[in-house]
Order: C-alpha cells, then structure tokens, then sequence
C-alpha cells in the first residue's frame, strides 16, 4: 500500500458540493512544459496561506548499473548539503527561517522527491532554493561532501539492515525475490561496497543523466495566482539548460518457480518471526487493488483474520503484518509474522498458512471485503486533507502523474478498490500467494557466536 489516495470527500475539501458515490472525483489541477522540459503541474487552493512546493526527479534504484548501486539514495542527502548559491545546509536554515513544515525528501525504486510547505508569501523563496538545487549543484559539489555525505548514508544503512532487529533477514528474503543483477537485489539504500567505491566522478555523471529539467516534474498546490506563479517558474527555472530526457529503464518481471525457504541465525530481533513473500503486480496493473485490500483482510484491526487467529485465539504471535509493497515494475506482498516468547516458528509458519488457506477457499464473507473498502476511503479522505507532505494532494498528483501520465487519475483509482470482489481476492491468492512461488525466511535468535544463512 504506497501513496494511498484520498478521494469520498474530494469536491467538499476543494470547496465545491460534498461528492456523491456517483460523482466525478478530481483534483483541480494544470499541467503544462516549460522548453527545457520540465514538467509544471498546478493545484489552486485559496483557503489557507499556504503552498506546498514538490519535486519529483524521475530516477531511483530501478536506474542503477550493477555495481553502483544506491546512488539515487546518496543524492537524496546530497541535495541537501549545498549548491552553488547555498552554502552548506543553508536551504534547510533557510526554510526554517521562513516557517517552512514538512521539508523532507525520500528516494524509492521508480523515483526521488524533494517538498516543503511554506507560508504562500514565501512560495518564491522554496522555488529559488528547489531550482539552484537542479541546476547548480555539481558547481558545488566537492570530494569532501562526498566522502561526508557517504559517511551518513553507511551509517544509515547500518541503522536501518545491520543493526535493525530482522534487517538483515528482511534484506535476504528480499535479495532472494530479486537475485543479481536485476536492479532492485541492492535495496534503495544500495551496498556498503558500492557506496564506498563511488568515485566523484561517477556521482556527477549520474547527477548530469538524472538530475536534468527534462526528467522532472515540480509541482505547486495551495494559496497562489496562476499568473504570478507561472511568472515565477519560468524565472527560476526557465533558464535552466535543457538536456535530452534519459531512456526510461526496461525492468522485465521475474518469478519463483519453487518455494525457497532459509534458515536466518537472528542476531539482533529478541524474538523468533516468519517472513513470507511473493512476486506480485506492479502499482496500478491489475491485482494491485486485490492484493491492497487482502493486506487489510489479513493484518489491519482486530478483526484481521491472521490478527485474530494467531494474536488473539491462538495466542502464538506477537504481532502480524501484512501489506502489498507496491512499485513501477513489479511489487511483493509481504507477510510478517512474530512470534510470542516460547514459540516454535514452525507452528507459527503451519497456522499462518491455514490463515491463507483460507483465503484462497474463499472462507471470508462479501461483509469483510465491504469492510476492508470503506477502510481504504476512510485513509483516502484523511490523505486528502492534506495538501503537503508524503501523500498529500501535491504528492498524490505526482503520483499518478508518474506511474500512469495523468495527474486526474484520482477517481478511477478509486474506483479500483471500489471494484474489488470477494471472487477477484480469492483469485490473487490462489494465482499470486502460491506456496510454490514464495520466499520465506524463518528468523531465530541465536547467541552471537554462530551467525550465518542455512539452506
């Protein structure tokens, strides 16, 4: 579940009539090119002195060669640390200054977003900070702030897989979906080889090839006139060479034939825990509501049935996760499942495949499909009443512009998951969540000495 969007509200948050389940469900919005390509999507909302400024680059861990893995990750820090008319770190003072909220960036497998929301007297400011970023950061990008920005990116690696509780299982199970050289087995963050052998060299050349007008799109939402703002854009962005926008990368899906099951020597997790995953459909191909809905059905609330049946009759889990991890080429459903204290992990794998068992006999009613929906447009509308930050309506529009060319796709998404029968998740479970086609990792805590991946 990723970028979820808001929508049974639309028309009474945008200022018109409440919307009826009938209704045509948009986001006001104006889309249009500047000569050097970049893309300018517009959303005018006049109700708060506010404007929410977003970047999206379109380049992440999908664009990566073998061996310089996590470069799209590293920029996400190094955006940050100074151009060429922004001393060291400055933007972030800069935007503190001016009341700036929600100012953040974060790297995924299909793209790289830099926001902030500022007061809307400010909104020339955040533009000039966002355009001396894409033009002119190689002016100012030196050895030092390489090696110091590497440095941060380790250590969060470290944080995140090394020192994690069950990161370094998570980042097998994973690796075992997407085996070398396909360009998601590094992860988003990349390897700790890799980022340490990038040479500066390197990291210009794919700031250069990614980083261009031509493969952006800047998006402004809120308190703005459409004049003025177009006037703005052009003046801080206008003049920025245009460069040829690069070939989007061919990511062919790739499958499990067998089920693989491994054996992981837990150094840091206190307890014991079963990760299962599959291959499934990308963001918005068919499916992808399906598997949304199931993740809901299996693991949110109490009446979830693995959060029922293993938490809370059973009594042998200590939590439970579900979700569809969705991306642009090829997704994965997770299952996650800990156990209590004294469990054997095996018990807690044999039950939580009678849970999907379940499932694919169609065991559960059209009721709890109706209840995982109306879960979803609950979220919908509470996302939508933001217009900054991950998952606002500036980021939902860059959304659905990115991963399907429309930037107005809010109501057929919706109608995706409005659509969803009990017959069509019985289907992805049966076809998608096949014991034959999934990886698991069975996660045990074991003393310090004995570490290690058992087949």
């Amino acid at each position: 579940m990723r970028h979820l969007i808001a929508a049974a509200l639309v028309f009474g948050l945008l200022g018109a009539a409440p919307a009826k389940t009938d209704d045509k469900l948009a986001i006001p919005f104006e889309k249009y090119r500047l000569p050097n390509g970049l893309e300018v999507i517009l959303h005018q909302d006049r109700r708060l002195p506010l404007v929410a400024v977003n970047v999206w680059y379109h380049v992440g861990a999908v664009n990566e060669k073998p061996g310089l893995t996590g470069f799209a990750h590293l920029f996400e820090h190094m955006m940050f640390s100074g151009s060429a008319h922004l001393p060291d770190h400055s933007a972030d003072q800069l935007l503190d200054g001016i009341g700036a909220t929600d100012a953040n960036g974060s790297t995924g497998y299909d793209r790289t977003n830099y926001i902030e929301t500022v007061p809307s007297n400010h909104l020339e400011s955040a533009l000039w900070i966002e355009s001396d970023k894409m033009g002119f950061l190689l002016n100012n990008l030196t050895q030092a702030k390489l090696d110091n920005q590497r440095g941060v990116v380790q250590n969060e690696r470290r944080q995140s897989y090394e020192a994690a509780p069950y990161g370094l299982a998570e980042e097998k199970l994973w690796q075992t979906l997407f085996p070398a050289p396909h360009p998601y087995y590094g992860n988003v963050i990349g390897s700790m080889a890799d980022i340490d052998a990038a040479t500066l060299g390197d990291v210009k050349q794919f700031f250069r090839t990614w980083y261009a007008p031509s493969n952006a799109t800047l998006t402004v939402a809120g308190d703005f006139n459409a004049v003025a703002v177009r006037a703005l854009i052009e003046k801080y962005f206008g003049s920025l060479p245009a460069v040829s926008r690069p070939v989007k990368a061919e990511v062919k899906p790739v499958h499990l034939d067998r089920e693989v099951v491994l054996k992981w020597d837990e150094k840091v997790g206190p307890l014991p825990r079963v990760m299962m995953a599959w291959h499934s459909p990308a963001f918005f191909a068919e499916g992808d509501a399906a598997a949304d809905l199931l993740s809901m059905l299996l693991a949110a609330g109490e009446s979830a049935l693995l959060q029922k049946r293993l938490v809370r009759e059973l009594e042998i889990a200590q939590s439970v996760e579900a979700m569809q991890e969705s991306h642009g080429a090829q997704s994965v459903f997770h299952v996650r499942v800990t156990a209590r204290p004294g469990v054997d992990p095996e018990r807690l794998r044999v039950e939580t495949d009678a849970v999907l068992d379940q499932i694919r006999q169609g065991r559960f009613t059209d009721d709890d499909v109706k209840r995982v929906q109306n879960r979803y447009e609950t979220y919908f509308v509470r996302q939508l009443q933001k217009l900054g930050g991950f998952s606002g309506r500036a980021d939902m529009l860059q959304t659905y512009n990115h991963f399907v060319g429309d930037p107005g796709y809010l109501a057929r998404d919706l109608e995706r998951y409005r659509k969803v029968t009990r017959d069509d998740i019985v289907k992805f479970a049966r076809e998608v969540l096949a014991n034959d086609k999934r990886a698991v990792v069975i996660a045990v805590p074991t003393p310090p000495a004995a570490a290690g991946v058992q087949p």
